[in-house]
């Protein structure tokens, strides 16, 4: 059990391929007496994509479903996220300013090696797609 990300959501729309769910994601907090007092407390609604043609079948719009992704497949997103993106952008800097002298433009380089990681990223999008599913449990 511990091994799974789940949300409680809503279907929003079906497909042929995608089934659109819209979730609630909340902070910890949210669920406090005095969470409308606080700015600490936070709520968004998001859109999840499920490609999985066995969890379209028989479902319904407006129908509650409960949304699985394995843990392992968020540390995969976040490591693609945040920590590739941030090591890339630190040895970027540091190159750039051995080689330059500069902080201003070893800044602007480190920034701009950023570019070609998410141009990638969005390149395999189709394929991140397969790897980071969601099915409806």
């Amino acid at each position: 059990m511990r091994n799974k990300i789940r949300h409680q959501g809503v279907v929003e729309s079906i497909a042929e391929e995608c089934m659109k769910v819209r979730i609630t994601q909340s902070s910890a907090c949210s669920g406090c007496k005095i969470a409308s007092h606080c700015s600490a407390s936070d709520q968004k609604e998001k859109m999840i994509d499920v490609y999985d043609k066995a969890s379209i079948i028989g479902r319904k719009v407006g129908e509650s479903v409960v949304v699985v992704a394995s843990m392992q497949t968020g540390m995969k997103a976040v490591k693609l996220g945040f920590i590739l993106p941030f090591l890339i952008l630190i040895v970027a800097l540091a190159v750039s300013y051995q080689l330059t002298g500069s902080e201003p433009l070893a800044a602007l380089i480190a920034l701009a090696s950023l570019i070609p990681y998410y141009l990638f990223i969005y390149l395999i999008r189709d394929r991140l797609r397969e790897t980071f599913s969601f099915v409806v449990e």
